[in-house]
């Protein structure tokens, strides 16, 4: 019977990191520029050493202000998850935007487009088709 793989160390590790992470920069990181962000995933290499996080910052014109925001916050962030997570060695962080949301608005912007003109085509065919049908 071959044994079931759950989640690895890291994983977890990540998971609460990204837990701890989105409470630490909600409720006490108090810059004006880092805007309404969402933390969308860490990942934690195997030896803990580095972690990316990924976020996205929603209505922010120029998100390179968060950007630099955070990378001047993870030091602080990072003694912060120290003092929450008790593993040997705490991450440096590494804030990464990431860019799944807005592309998957301009894919559903496109499929919505193309909906609507598959829509405005539709009833000429149907007509075209009954008229062929009465003949």
């Amino acid at each position: 019977m071959p044994k079931k793989k759950g989640f690895s160390r890291a994983d977890r590790i990540a998971d609460q990191m990204q837990r701890e992470l989105a409470e630490l920069i909600r409720s006490e990181l108090k810059d004006p520029r880092v805007g309404f962000i969402t933390l969308t995933g860490v990942e934690v290499t195997r030896d803990y050493s580095h972690a990316k996080v990924f976020y996205t910052v929603m209505n922010a014109e120029d998100p390179s202000e968060t950007q630099d925001t955070l990378d001047r916050a993870a030091g602080w962030l990072r003694s912060e998850i120290a003092r929450t997570i008790k593993i040997f060695t705490v991450p440096q962080l590494h804030f990464v935007y990431d860019h799944s949301i807005e592309h998957g608005l301009y894919m559903d912007a496109l499929l919505n487009r193309v909906a609507q003109e598959d829509a405005e085509l539709r009833p000429e065919d149907e007509d075209a088709g009954e008229g062929e049908a009465k003949s």
